[in-house]
This record gives structure tokens, C-alpha cells and sequence, in this order.
């Protein structure tokens, strides 16, 4: 059997096809006919995934990049930790929008060295995030009594060992909440991509609007989003209580 955009079919299409007469009051209810609903869901279906490459890569580089950013703003070296400030005031001080347009239409990503939209975005992302992650990371080594440390150098334990061992474990506790905030935040700043035409979620709703001129669409995309985010906060919250053993 062909498969296509609206296969397979939505719930209301088969009510329509077994008889109940549903079509007609889901299209004045809607402003969309079943197999208009069926399609746009399809479609918002297949654009999750660009959604969720952006999200994925996006924490593959800014969690690393943080945790670096964040002993470059506790170095006591000046020089490293005043560019370090610099960059998280001018990251976090300037909107993530104008960051895109900025690596897209000023910096000519594409047409320099072959950045694709997405390629970019996520650049652009993960430089971002990655400021806001340097300012958690620092907040939970700096919340840990420094007597640990004292008392890890008496053991004989190197500071790397320290760090990894015993410091880097509370720290993961300590962070999780802030960062179940930004982890949530980044779902929904994805739709921000599409300000240089990367296709997503957001961005295929508002062309069904446009062409169905119906709010439903919209209605769709946020339900994704809300489901994204709920997957997002139960896996924080099990990571919690995995970790409720350092209090």
C-alpha cells in the first residue's frame, strides 16, 4: 500500500469512513477537513526529528564547552578569566536570535566554509548554551565546601582526582535543577532556527496555517513540544532521585 502524508490515517478519518458523520463537525469545529488535520500531524511528525538533532547536538557540544568556560571564569589567571567573562556577558547579554542571524547573514557560514542552516544553528547554540551551562557548572564546583579539597590533598589525591572523584559527583547533584531548566528552555528556543530557514517544528506549523488558515497546526506543534519537555523533566527527575544519596 502507498504510504504518503496522510498515511497512516488520523482517528477522525476513520470514524468519517465508518459512518459516523463526524467530518463535517470536526471541519467547523477546526476549520480543517480530517484528512487536512491527518496531514499536518504527519508533517509536524517528520520535522520532530530536525528538532531533536538540534536539541541533541546542541547538548553534545555546550555541556563540555561549559564545564571549560566554567574553569576559565575561576581561573586566577586574569587575563583568561576576564576573556572568559567577556564572552558569557556578550553571549548571555545578547538575544540567541540576533546570534543566529549574526553566524547565517554576517559571518556568511555558508558561503565561507559550507556551513549548512543547520550545521549553523547548531553552532550557534551550542555556543550559547554553553555560557549559560559555564554559570551552573560554577555555581555547584564553587557550592561544595572547600575543605574537601583540603582533605583530598591530605589523602594524597591529585587535584584531578579530587575534581573527578570527589567534587564532580555533588556537582551533578547540585546542577541538576538549573539545568533541567535550560534543558527545557532549549526545546522550545529550537524553534528560534527557523529565523535563518531551518525547517522544524514551529516552522512547518506556521506554513499549514498559512495554507489551512486554521490555528490547529499550532495547536499541534505545541503539543509536540509539551511532550518533548515532559520527557525531558522525567528523565531529570529519575536522575534526582538516582542521586538523592548526596545531600
Amino acid at each position: 500500500m502507498e504510504t504518503g502524508a496522510g498515511w497512516p490515517p488520523s482517528p477522525f478519518i476513520c470514524l468519517q469512513r465508518m459512518g459516523f458523520g463526524m467530518g463535517q463537525w470536526i471541519t467547523n469545529v477546526f476549520g480543517m477537513t480530517p484528512e487536512a488535520i491527518g496531514s499536518a500531524f504527519m508533517q509536524i511528525l517528520q520535522y520532530t526529528l530536525e528538532t531533536v538533532k538540534l536539541f541533541g547536538f546542541t547538548l553534545l557540544f555546550a555541556l563540555p564547552l561549559g564545564l571549560v568556560l566554567a574553569f576559565g571564569r575561576m581561573s586566577k589567571f586574569w587575563p583568561v578569566q576576564w576573556l572568559t567573562r567577556l564572552y558569557l556577558l556578550v553571549m548571555r547579554g545578547t538575544p540567541l536570535m540576533l546570534q543566529l542571524i549574526f553566524f547565517w547573514f554576517g559571518l556568511k557560514l555558508g558561503s565561507t566554509i559550507g556551513f549548512s542552516r543547520m550545521e549553523t544553528a547548531i553552532l550557534a547554540f551550542s555556543l550559547n548554551y554553553a555560557a549559560y551551562f559555564a554559570e551552573i557548572y560554577r555555581g555547584g564546583i564553587e557550592g561544595v565546601p572547600h575543605g574537601q579539597w583540603e582533605a583530598a590533598n591530605v589523602l594524597g589525591f591529585s587535584r584531578a582526582q579530587t575534581f573527578f572523584r570527589i567534587i564532580l559527583p555533588q556537582v551533578i547533584k547540585r546542577v541538576l535543577p538549573p539545568m533541567s531548566n535550560e534543558f527545557m528552555t532549549l526545546v522550545k528556543d529550537t524553534s528560534l532556527a527557523r529565523v535563518i530557514a531551518v525547517v522544524e517544528i514551529t516552522s512547518i506549523a506556521e506554513k499549514i496555517l498559512v495554507r489551512e488558515m486554521s490555528i490547529l497546526p499550532i495547536v499541534i506543534a505545541g503539543i509536540f513540544y509539551l511532550a518533548m519537555n515532559a520527557v525531558v523533566s522525567k528523565g531529570f527527575s529519575i536522575a534526582e532521585k538516582k542521586l538523592s544519596y548526596y545531600q
